[in-house]
């Protein structure tokens, strides 16, 4: 089974206080951010404090994930020179229109990470998709590089592409939609955007539901109060847990005893379903819903 990533937490790349403590949050991912919450003044001190907290002891049992700037401002490059020679584990480039942004960011990578002594295609990539470009290029960027664990969509800049706003969901079910099916035929991650607000329990918990029903993997957070949240939503309920356990025991009794089909309580078990009662095992690891 590949690794679990229900949530990716950001930290402002300016912040040393976060920085020196977050890990103690436990998300599946932490993803230090340089590029918009980072003022224009503050990037080149982002950059030092992100690269040193990259070696922290206590953030190398825990996956890493820097936002880089875009390549096309003066910072991107020279973020990414930093946060490969520090060791982090995934890349996330924003604004991604196309499968040439990809290529773009991997011929610099491979270079880089020549020059530090780093394995060759070590340094995963992650694609955000902010754009109507973005959406409709979404297949080509997911199969683009086998550097990819995952693609991401971002809401604020894609709303503003669509001249619209944040609303009720709506304006992001096409993409969010487009995101998911590109990510299923690359076969990596889909990631859901953020929600904006910390104290809308409620809401939040209504958009996960939602997320977790289309199949996406898991969700960017901006607040470490939502990791709880989200990590129980997406957990397996008891129920779920006890009748994968069954279609597990069946399947595995059925390949046993040679059979070429397998039913359990008089319904018959395929592939998919015996592959879903694995991830729905596989999830229960972390917790069971309460």
């Amino acid at each position: 089974m590949k690794k679990l990533r229900c949530s990716m937490l950001f930290l402002p790349g300016a912040n040393a206080a976060m920085l020196s403590n977050a890990f103690i949050y436990r998300p599946d991912s932490i993803m230090f951010d340089l590029e918009d919450a980072v003022a224009l003044r503050e990037k080149d001190s982002a950059r030092i404090l992100v690269f040193h907290a990259l070696q922290h002891p206590m953030y190398q049992d825990i996956e890493t994930v820097v936002r880089i700037n875009s390549l096309r401002t003066p910072f991107g490059l020279a973020d990414l020179e930093a946060v490969v020679r520090a060791g982090v584990d995934v890349v996330r480039l924003p604004k991604t229109d196309s499968p040439e942004d990809i290529y773009e960011l991997e011929t610099h990578l491979a270079r880089i990470e020549k020059e530090c002594g780093r394995p060759l295609g070590s340094t995963r990539l992650m694609a955000a998709i902010e754009s109507a470009s973005g959406v409709v290029n979404a297949v080509a960027i997911a199969r683009s590089s086998k550097r990819l664990m995952g693609i991401a969509l971002a809401a604020f800049d894609y709303v503003m592409d669509m001249q619209t706003e944040r609303g009720d969901g709506s304006e992001l079910f096409y993409a969010r939609c487009a995101v998911l099916h590109a990510a299923r035929v690359a076969g990596i991650d889909a990631f859901d955007v953020v929600w904006p607000d910390v104290n809308d329990e409620q809401g939040f918990l209504q958009e996960v539901d939602l997320i977790r029903k289309l199949g996406f993997n898991g969700k960017s957070l901006i607040n470490p109060r939502q990791i709880e949240l989200l990590h129980n939503a997406y957990a397996p309920t008891l129920q779920e847990v006890e009748h994968a356990k069954d279609v597990v025991h069946a399947a595995e009794e059925g390949e046993r005893n040679g059979l070429g089909v397998v039913s359990l309580n008089g319904k018959m078990i395929d592939g998919p379903i015996i592959d879903h009662a694995r991830r729905v095992l596989e999830r229960s690891k972390t917790g069971i819903r309460r």
